[in-house]
């Protein structure tokens, strides 16, 4: 085995870079994340990249500060199916964390499907606590281009970043 280290940063996620996400969903999911970009224009959310040397995102995810007052609120959080199990998911939250804080916020939660044991378990080596679940939906794209309604129940999780 080959050990590779990976030099990582963290900026905000920009409309250029969905080109290079297909990795992280369909067109259909591409569509919202660029809605959720002009969102983060407006302060409401902000939308991160994690990238090596070549700038180029291998996981992203956002923060909404609109679902609850007071706490800021990770989702669509995702890494390169190729690069995860390599702490690239832990950059991005801690990194997701520091913003919140930055914000002069104490508190982050998120949902985690129930079919997600490897993502509940990162997120619980990272301190977040699970206090509930709920029911969650949202449109996805098919593999035929139509769009279906995808239902699944969430853990919610929260994290105290005081």
């Amino acid at each position: 085995m080959i050990d590779v280290a990976l030099k990582l940063s963290v900026r905000d996620l920009v409309h250029a870079d969905l080109a290079a996400c297909g990795w992280s969903g369909s067109e259909h999911h591409l569509a919202n994340v660029a809605t959720q970009l002009e969102r983060a224009r407006l302060g409401e959310v902000e939308y991160l990249a994690v990238c090596p040397a070549t700038d180029i995102p291998v996981a992203k995810g956002g923060v909404d500060y609109r679902v609850k007052e007071g706490v800021g609120t990770l989702w669509q959080l995702a890494v390169h199916p190729a690069l995860q199990s390599c702490g690239i998911g832990t950059f991005l939250v801690e990194s997701a964390e520091l913003r919140i804080r930055n914000r002069g916020l104490r508190q982050a939660e998120l949902g985690v499907e129930e079919n997600n044991p490897r993502a509940r378990a990162l997120y619980e080596r990272l301190g977040y606590v699970a206090y509930g679940s709920q029911p969650d939906s949202w449109d996805e794209q098919a593999p035929d281009g139509s769009l279906r309604r995808y239902e699944t129940t969430c853990t919610l999780m929260r994290k105290d970043l005081s």
